[in-house]
């Protein structure tokens, strides 16, 4: 039993002790924790070493915040009265076009356009109210001018803007409806579309309708139902070529077929299948200045790079069930931009991956901020 007196002399000792205990608690309280341990990824080479380098992987747009310029003084805010960092995302995309780094997404979940302006700095959308207001936008293209050409496949219709969001002109075909597009491409002058329509599986119209890109006169149709040279089923996406070809991603018949500018069958590549060259779910479809043509599959995850001919060059990407770099579930969209850059679209994983050519330095081309 301690004495009263002995007892007297350890409080002093033991409300120090105190003391010191929650001045330690209440600093470790107000520190920042460290951020979780993070896994550094390669940056994804393609084809990978030892073979020569043609694309890299670069970066990946999710939302506003990959593009926005910083705001300091908001940052600080932030920091200082806590709250999160909020920044508006993609809910369903689907097709992608691009014009000197300004990226264009088609997001049906939004019913709306996406555009990350990456030279800007800034987000916005286009086609949400007004004039051209927007229902299920799916395939787009832009002509010279950045102009932007987007398919509305449930409104059945063509809506026209310019760079900006601009609402220029509704396009129908004179009258002549379609049934479900889903793809167009527009030529360089911006003076004919050409339109995929899809069809279904009760009508004979898989075709692609080409319109007057000014006053929307139907000037021509071409395909039809079936498995032949020059016919379709489900087509799916149309993109126009160096040497001026028209060339269809035939989906239903796991192939793509390439026609003359008026119609005319010039040729086919592709067939159904798991290896390389081979298709099991086409998407969209591009093309780069050399000629090449790039076909997006969902079912590989990857998109795949041909000669015009039709020869199989690379493949790029892979399928996964975990979102990372060069990793898609649903990959739908794809486009080049004059610098060569590539960016692809995945619905699943709500993003656009870009891909820098391997002759192009990473703070040279369109998308580099100004």
């Amino acid at each position: 039993m301690n004495h009263p007196t002995q007892t007297a002399s350890l409080l002093p000792k033991i409300l120090r002790s105190v003391w010191q205990l929650s001045g330690m608690l209440l600093l470790a309280s107000c520190a920042v924790a460290p951020p979780p341990a993070t896994t550094v990824q390669a940056i994804p080479v393609f084809p990978p070493a030892p073979e020569q380098p043609r694309f890299y992987y670069e970066r990946t747009l999710y939302s506003s915040a990959d593009v926005e310029k910083e705001d300091k003084n908001a940052a600080l805010k932030q920091m200082l009265l806590g709250g999160v960092k909020t920044a508006e995302g993609l809910g369903k995309p689907y097709g992608v076009a691009v014009f000197h780094g300004r990226v264009y997404v088609s997001d049906t979940g939004s019913r709306s356009v996406a555009v990350f302006d990456i030279p800007g700095q800034r987000f916005f959308r286009l086609g949400e109210e007004g004039a051209g207001q927007l229902r299920m936008p799916m395939g787009l293209d832009v002509d010279g001018a950045g102009n932007v050409y987007v398919v509305d496949n449930a409104a059945r219709l063509v809506q026209v803007f310019d760079g900006l969001g601009k609402h220029l002109r509704t396009l129908a075909g004179d009258g002549q409806s379609f049934l479900r597009p889903s793809g167009i491409a527009v030529d360089a002058k911006g003076e004919r579309i050409y339109v995929v329509d899809t069809g279904g599986v009760d009508s004979d119209k898989h075709r692609v309708r080409v319109l007057d890109a000014h006053t929307g006169q139907h000037l021509l149709d071409f395909g039809t139902r079936g498995v032949g040279p020059g016919e379709f089923n489900l087509p799916r996406d149309v993109t126009i070529g160096k040497d001026g070809l028209l060339y269809v991603v035939d989906g239903g018949n796991f192939r793509v077929q390439i026609f003359q500018p008026d119609g005319r069958f010039v040729g086919t590549f592709g067939t159904i299948g798991r290896q390389g060259g081979q298709f099991s779910r086409p998407k969209e479809a591009a093309t780069d200045a050399q000629g090449n043509v790039y076909i997006v599959d969902s079912a590989f995850g990857n998109f795949q790079i041909f000669t015009a001919g039709g020869e199989l060059l690379l493949s790029v990407g892979s399928r996964s069930e975990r979102d990372g770099l060069a990793k898609y579930m649903l990959p739908s969209g794809i486009a080049l931009d004059g610098d060569g850059r590539v960016y692809i679209a995945d619905q699943f994983f709500r993003k656009v991956d870009v891909y820098r050519p391997a002759g192009l330095a990473a703070n040279a081309g369109f998308a580099v901020r100004r």
